[in-house]
């Protein structure tokens, strides 16, 4: 039985919720501007136009650019002047390529000893989706393999009022492998990918070919594996409206949250928790995979660590996954520098990432008015895609940035995690998120995917090649949805992907 905490024990646990009898309420609202956003982000019944605003996914912040490969690398259209300049310094460091120590470029020495990548936006192609290693391609840059181990009975995790967060790493390979090492040094080993075949018929009798993958690592250079390890792989996340995302106020998201399926309609979304280390407070995941990150800022850092090995104020780890098994990575020269500050990436390096990442735009929707498009909308919301792919949220008034303060957002995802069955099920807990859950993706952006990244892969690992095999991977809570899609005639089910391609 997984365990399972209710709106109200949340709210007594860690306060700052005002609960009303059907859940969570805003604190940042008077009362005629709660029922305002209660209006209008209720789901529509209207397929027959667009809704107002719909086709400005971002508020004020829309992007209004033509549709190319940077159409995810512009700034919110709201910002001010001098926070422009703030997003371009940020965008720098995110697009620096980090070198092994020493070296004579100081301010950009450090990386790794173990990494997988050079930096940000190696992962972050054009600042979209990663994917798997393309057919022949020799190396692997934008997707890794998670690893960890069962906590056991010395659980390490950081531990907060009976909370855990994080996960422990494998006693030798750490939190992820590390395909990638600096001169002198032996890469981890290198993830393997095998695919099988899974025919699906759907309901018209055309027959979809999924593939199946199976990881496993090879050449590994520090000893075995643990015998209990657990691999999860993942590709890089589209960085587009994050720093709205990080503003949906966290009884908006709550108030979505079912965790015992009262309603009985075999959804029970849940909030993943997480902990803060430097505030040692509990807050609500909303980034990764699994929503395992509270804040930006925290994302932005681990990743520094984890995946360039770049020491952070937030995660000081100028050795990056290193373990204490790893002797000859410990052994090698870091980026530090006294003058330069107490970190690789001391501030303000990390500030100016964390706002680039908070800032980039989402660009405007296209076609959101034909026939075609609404008619797929329809189509969207009556097989069930819109009960976890929630169309739209308003921003706290709250905010610290004008910018993202009280918008209309159309990200298309509740932020919760969903058990979506055996078939993408990893068996690798993270958090409170158990090996069948996943962070419900936003899907905004999503038809742009292959215009800014150059593919079309999906899903956490990127085994899907297009969005029709993306939905049949759908299971568990979203089975009937993804039958109802199955059964969809050939116009219709193309409709309803049209109305994804113009998101």
């Amino acid at each position: 039985m997984k365990t399972r905490l209710t709106i109200a024990l949340v709210a007594v646990l860690f306060g700052g919720l005002t609960l009303a009898q059907d859940g969570a309420v805003r604190s940042d609202l008077t009362p005629d501007d709660l029922a305002r956003v209660q209006r209008v982000t209720a789901p529509t019944r209207d397929f027959s136009k667009a809704e107002n605003f719909e086709a400005k996914p971002a508020g004020k912040g829309t992007t209004r650019f033509a549709a190319n490969a940077d159409s995810f690398s512009h700034f919110l259209d709201n910002l001010s002047f001098e926070q422009e300049e703030q997003f371009k310094l940020g965008n720098a460091l995110f697009r620096k390529i980090w070198v092994s120590s020493p070296s004579s470029t100081q301010a950009s020495d450090g990386l790794g000893p173990l990494f997988n990548a050079r930096g940000c936006q190696s992962c972050h192609l054009k600042d979209g989706r990663g994917h798997p290693p393309f057919e022949g391609q020799a190396e692997n840059v934008s997707m890794f393999l998670r690893l960890s181990v069962p906590p056991g009975g010395d659980d390490r995790r950081v531990a907060v009022d009976g909370f855990f967060a994080d996960e422990v790493g494998d006693p030798t390979y750490g939190t992820q492998l590390q395909d990638f090492a600096v001169p002198g040094l032996k890469a981890e080993g290198r993830m393997v990918i095998d695919y099988s075949d899974l025919p699906v018929t759907l309901g018209d009798g055309t027959v979809v070919t999924l593939r199946a993958p199976h990881y496993t690592v090879t050449d590994l250079n520090y000893g075995p594996l643990a015998d209990d390890v657990m691999l999860s792989p993942r590709i890089a996340n589209p960085m587009i409206g994050l720093g709205l995302v990080e503003q949906v106020p966290v009884a908006d998201i709550l108030a979505h949250a079912d965790p015992e399926d009262a309603d009985g309609d075999g959804i029970s979304g849940r909030a993943n928790w997480t902990i803060d280390p430097a505030t040692q407070s509990v807050q609500l995941g909303r980034f990764g995979w699994k929503a395992g990150q509270a804040s930006i800022a925290r994302q932005s850092a681990s990743a520094f660590a984890g995946d360039i090995g770049i020491g952070s104020p937030l995660v000081n780890k100028p050795y990056g996954d290193c373990t204490a098994k790893q002797v000859e990575c410990l052994a090698m020269p870091t980026g530090e520098q006294a003058r330069l500050g107490p970190s690789e990436a001391p501030d303000p390096v990390m500030e100016l990432v964390t706002f680039y990442a908070q800032t980039l735009g989402v660009p405007e929707r296209r076609d959101v008015d034909t026939p075609a498009v609404l008619a797929g909308k329809q189509a969207f919301y009556a097989t069930g895609c819109a009960n976890c792919h929630t169309p739209k949220f308003v921003t706290s008034r709250d905010a610290e940035n004008p910018a993202l303060r009280f918008q209309l957002i159309w990200p298309y995802s509740d932020f919760l995690l969903h058990d979506m069955g055996e078939g993408l099920a990893d068996h690798r807990p993270e958090g409170l998120a158990d090996g069948y859950e996943w962070r419900t993706p936003p899907l905004w952006g999503i038809g742009l995917t292959e215009t800014v990244s150059g593919h079309s892969f999906y899903l956490h690992d990127g085994r899907a090649r297009n969005l029709t095999e993306a939905i049949l991977w759908h299971g568990g809570e979203a089975q009937a949805a993804r039958d109802a899609f199955a059964a969809l005639s050939p116009d219709v089910r193309n409709d309803l992907l049209g109305f994804l391609g113009s998101l």
